[in-house]
């Protein structure tokens, strides 16, 4: 293992507590966490790392919340989920930093991925079934659910209406989907190219289609956890911003895909992790961006914006009430006065939280107005 020096940083206080456990699930984008364990980055900022794989995103918040967990590697709308109070107790909860953007796909079974190509629109392959047709997402305020919603409402399909929607825990898809009782699942990677490779599904179409170099997984705890150990939770976001920038490094990609190939981590063959992990994937599909966790610190920064656009997608989909308070809420859960000085202390630049993303609808998302946002959907609930 090649062990870079640390980043430069300055002098900090006394940590609160200095053993943390972190949760996370079997998937490519635990990479921060796996690689901040093995090499023992939190060492130089004072901690030490214990990770406890989670066999589903509601174990995870549940162990979180119970207090079992100190932080964890978590979608970003389960965060945002838990502090609504949507599908469990309303705890109040932080998101410290972004892991990642990009690396989730949608995969269709070959039945109806054939049935895509030749008919050419959704609407039309799906009615080849006979029924109504059965996606599975992850955890229900979950980006892989605001994804699949997105991207048929993007086909003309409703997504409340003209399919069943379930949750699976992320190692269960492809098994779900070989025993036929899955018509198309969102997930993160490694299981869509194990989809694929064992000949069950077929990649439709990748998450950085409905929104380019969109926020995944983020680093997440309780408010209270960072309230009552604000330097330990610096010194964690510095750790991991350390394992984010080595995973940037020359070759760093194939290695870290040998350690997430171990059965403790995901448990599959290294080279199916590796396929969509690599920092050159994007010229192989188009729309295609290559999963990202650092780029100079513009990876990571948890910019509130990001936080209110799921919001809007729960208010689209009946989830939650229309409220005007949706940037409070971003602000209160995004704890980017911490990121600040953690990456200030490590000479890493803060982008800006100004922001402008086209989405695959062409609907532009700024963050600056979410009620006109929202009155542009022709889907919704």
């Amino acid at each position: 293992m090649n062990q870079p020096a640390p980043l430069t940083q300055t002098s900090a206080p006394a940590l609160e507590k200095t053993h943390l456990r972190l949760g996370f699930v079997s998937l490519t984008d635990a990479a921060p966490l796996v690689a901040a364990k093995l090499l023992e980055f939190g060492h130089a900022h004072g901690l030490t790392l214990e990770l406890a794989r989670q066999p589903s995103w509601a174990a995870l918040r549940d162990k979180l919340l119970a207090g079992d967990l100190d932080a964890a590697h978590a979608l970003y709308g389960l965060t945002y989920g838990v502090q609504l109070g949507l599908g469990g107790p309303q705890t109040d909860m932080a998101v410290l930093m972004v892991l990642n953007r990009n690396g989730q796909a949608i995969t269709l079974s070959n039945r109806l991925a054939h049935a895509f190509s030749e008919h050419r629109t959704l609407p039309q392959a799906l009615a080849t079934l006979g029924r109504k047709p059965v996606f599975a997402q992850t955890f229900p305020t979950g980006t892989h659910a605001m994804w699949l919603y997105y991207w048929l409402a993007a086909q003309g399909v409703h997504p409340l209406r003209d399919i069943e929607s379930v949750v699976i825990p992320p190692p269960q898809m492809v098994a779900a989907l070989a025993e036929d009782r899955l018509d198309g699942l969102c997930v993160g990677e490694p299981w869509n190219t194990v989809a694929q490779a064992r000949g069950v599904g077929r990649t439709i179409a990748y998450s950085s289609e409905v929104w380019p170099d969109h926020p995944e997984k983020v680093l997440a705890c309780r408010r209270d956890f960072a309230s009552r150990h604000p330097h330990t939770a610096r010194a964690l976001v510095q750790t991991m911003l350390e394992a984010c920038r080595w995973l940037d490094g020359a070759g760093h990609r194939s290695e870290i895909a040998r350690w997430l190939a171990r059965p403790d981590y995901i448990g599959i063959n290294e080279a199916l992790i590796a396929e969509r992990l690599g920092n050159d994937t994007a010229a192989s599909a188009p729309g295609r961006l290559p999963v990202r966790f650092f780029d100079d610190g513009a990876v990571n920064y948890p910019r509130p914006a990001d936080g209110v656009w799921f919001l809007t997608q729960y208010e689209r989909w009946g989830m939650i009430r229309p409220r005007g308070d949706y940037h409070e809420i971003a602000a209160a859960i995004n704890q980017t006065d911490l990121y600040r000085d953690a990456a200030t202390r490590m000479g890493i630049a803060i982008p800006s939280d100004d922001v402008s993303q086209v989405l695959i609808d062409d609907r532009v998302w700024d963050g600056s107005d979410p009620a006109a946002y929202l009155k542009g959907f022709g889907i919704h609930a």
